[in-house]
């Protein structure tokens, strides 16, 4: 049996890159010159800006689903492995990338016992021979 601390913990921690994510794609559907600079900056055309808000909003709301929060994880997962590579190939900082992709596993392995029974983690040390 969890403990309900566990389970607070996961979803205090999985709502932070939720909120990112939602406010990320808020801003791609409400436009302006502000986010038309920042993708010619990242070598994207502006028309993408509709079609990514929906891929985040739709891989955002799987993932806020109990039953389909792990498919959640994986998709989003790949969406913040290319926002990584399209930060590395013009050579801006990608660690929140990274930090969004931890706290999404971090939060649903502490909110999820299916999970943390594929992925457990040891407490014991292993002696080598």
């Amino acid at each position: 049996m969890e403990s309900k601390t566990t389970i607070w913990a996961g979803r205090i921690l999985s709502t932070l890159p939720i909120l990112l994510l939602l406010f990320s794609a808020a801003i791609k559907l409400y436009g302006g010159p502000m986010l038309a600079e920042g993708f010619a900056h990242l070598g994207l055309s502006p028309g993408l800006a509709i079609p990514l808000a929906i891929l985040e909003i739709t891989c955002t709301l799987i993932y806020l689903l109990p039953r389909t929060a792990v498919l959640g994880a994986i998709l989003l997962t790949g969406y913040m492995g290319g926002a990584i590579l399209t930060h590395l190939r013009v050579g801006d900082p990608f660690y929140m990338n990274i930090l969004v992709g931890v706290f999404l596993w971090g939060g649903l392995y502490l909110r999820e016992p299916r999970l943390r029974e594929l992925i457990p983690i040891r407490t014991r040390s292993i002696k080598l021979i």
